[in-house]
């Protein structure tokens, strides 16, 4: 028989280990955006079970680990919504949501100007 916090554990590494290998694998950014939202979403479930530790023993939960759970969910939106912010603006600026060179026009340009 497995126990919520067994459960809540494993459900945290599935959210980290898939951010982690969304962020390393996928080249569009706005998957990277996700992957990281995930990653961090892992993390603050971690977090509050390891908050809710003492609730077993019978002692209330840990206020830090909640505290820095629920600051953390502001930040990540807020940085979100910066992120999503800058993708649309180069988006806009670019035409594209790359940060790629482009290729050369000629095959007769040297990228180094010499």
């Amino acid at each position: 028989m497995t126990s919520g916090v067994t459960v809540f554990g494993l459900c945290a590494a599935a959210a980290v280990g898939l951010g982690l290998n969304g962020l390393m694998t996928s080249p569009q950014p706005l998957r990277k955006i996700i992957a990281f939202n995930l990653l961090g979403s892992g993390v603050f479930l971690l977090f509050g079970i390891v908050g809710r530790r003492g609730a077993a023993a019978g002692f209330g939960n840990d206020p830090v680990p909640q505290a820095l759970v629920i600051t953390g969910v502001v930040v990540a939106f807020s940085a979100t919504a910066l992120a999503i912010a800058l993708l649309l603006r180069l988006l806009k600026t670019s035409g594209s949501t790359t940060l790629d060179d482009p290729a050369p026009t000629s095959p007769h340009s040297d990228p180094s100007g010499d």
